[in-house]
């Protein structure tokens, strides 16, 4: 019995661990590095955040798909073509970048820190 209770809370720690650890095949990139890539017009540019949020700050160049709508949005990108993804913070892209990668895109960027690291 005692064994059995074990193995629960280290199934709960495994998944609680999945969950903030980066996407496999999800690159990660910083502010940074995101200026240095902005001109590439072969990518395509996604921000998931609310449409308020996006409107009060956003990136030039980035598209506004919010998260919750974004699986049902994905036929208007390309899947060939690499996506950047950019939130508030880095947990909304995170998610999104997930989805992305379960739908068969096969470039996926996450912007660590979102539009808070951005200046």
């Amino acid at each position: 019995m005692e064994y059995i209770n074990y193995f629960l809370i280290g199934l709960i720690i495994f998944f609680i661990i999945q969950r903030f650890l980066p996407t496999k095949g999800v690159k990660q990139i910083t502010t940074a590095g995101l200026k240095n890539e902005l001109q590439d017009k072969n990518k395509q540019y996604i921000d998931v955040r609310t449409p308020a949020e996006y409107k009060a700050n956003n990136i030039r160049g980035f598209k506004n798909i919010p998260l919750h709508q974004l699986a049902a949005k994905t036929n208007q990108l390309s899947k060939e073509k690499e996506v950047v993804v950019v939130c508030q913070c880095g947990m909304r892209s995170s998610k999104a970048s997930k989805l992305l990668k379960k739908q068969g895109f096969k470039h996926v960027t996450n912007v660590k820190g979102g539009m808070n690291a951005w200046s």
